[in-house]
């Protein structure tokens, strides 16, 4: 008894003794009443194969494909010069690269840089389609711009509604002690993350500290801090913080200062934009003694050697 897979391989055996050398020039609906493919729908539909319509459909769909795929064809762009014959599973990709194409990309040669249809070329205009072009890059920054000012309002909307949301709970951590634990954390978390978003600073001459700054140097720095999104509940402390009065054991005396130098450079130091200043949080520097560090961080000034 003949099985499917012997019916499979018979076919497909035939076929490639048969359909080869052939060319034939005829519509693809043309097949239906080619005795060759009537043949193969019948050697299909034998015995053990009409227990599987859904498989003698799928199998019979990929030997005509096949057949088709191997035909020669002309090139669609034959009215336009191109003399090619080729297969037809290669037209595709021959079609893209066609010189003969009237719908081929070419880059334009007057030097304006735009990539225009070759049918096109002979009506381009560089000043009109740049102008297009701006026209159109100018409307993009318009819309962009406009959705960039309504974000821009969403976030300080929600900025204030956060600012609200931590008064509240500052005001009820009096009376509640689980809410004090929750703002507690909350506060932490938001001084964490705007210290993540601050640059790193290097100090190059430790000597150049400003121990005891002005009320105009101590205004200056706090405004930048402002500037800079430091959070309001750190803001006071961290200007007291500033003065030596306010300083670590560490930090105390000048002559603490000069016995410790050897310790600053284990500081992890962020900027203050524009100033020679930097911040020295506590929550970046949770290695060093507490000789040497106070919450909720140092403001130390200098006179110059910042970088």
């Amino acid at each position: 008894m003949w099985t499917k897979s012997w019916y499979v391989l018979y076919v497909q055996g035939y076929l490639r003794t048969l359909y080869r050398p052939l060319y034939v020039n005829m519509h693809f609906n043309g097949l239906q009443d080619n005795p060759l493919v009537q043949w193969i729908g019948r050697v299909l539909r034998l015995r053990n194969f009409d227990l599987c319509p859904v498989f003698y459909e799928i199998y019979f769909l990929g030997i005509q494909r096949n057949i088709i795929l191997e035909l020669c064809i002309n090139c669609d762009n034959a009215q336009y010069g191109c003399t090619r014959v080729l297969k037809l599973d290669s037209l595709s990709s021959h079609l893209e690269d066609c010189e003969h194409n009237p719908k081929r990309p070419l880059p334009c040669e007057l030097g304006c840089g735009l990539v225009i249809p070759k049918d096109e070329l002979k009506d381009h205009n560089c000043v009109k389609e740049l102008r297009a072009l701006i026209q159109t890059q100018q409307q993009k920054l318009n819309d962009f711009q406009q959705e960039i000012n309504e974000q821009r309002f969403l976030i300080n909307e929600q900025k204030r509604e956060m600012q609200l949301l931590k008064e509240f709970m500052r005001a009820m951590r009096i009376s509640n002690p689980s809410m004090r634990a929750i703002a507690d954390a909350m506060e932490r978390d938001e001084v964490l993350r705007w210290s993540n978003f601050l640059q790193r600073a290097r100090v190059t001459r430790w000597g150049g500290m400003i121990s005891t700054p002005d009320e105009v140097l101590q205004r200056m720095i706090r405004r930048t801090l402002t500037e800079m999104g430091c959070p309001p509940h750190i803001l006071d402390d961290l200007m007291e913080n500033c003065h030596e009065r306010r300083w670590p054991p560490g930090l105390s005396s000048l002559e603490t200062r000069q016995n410790n130098r050897r310790q600053y450079e284990n500081y992890v130091c962020k900027r203050v934009p524009g100033k020679q200043a930097v911040l020295v949080l506590a929550c970046d520097n949770t290695h060093m003694s507490e000789d040497m560090m106070v919450e909720p961080g140092l403001v130390m000034i200098f006179a110059h050697g910042i970088e």
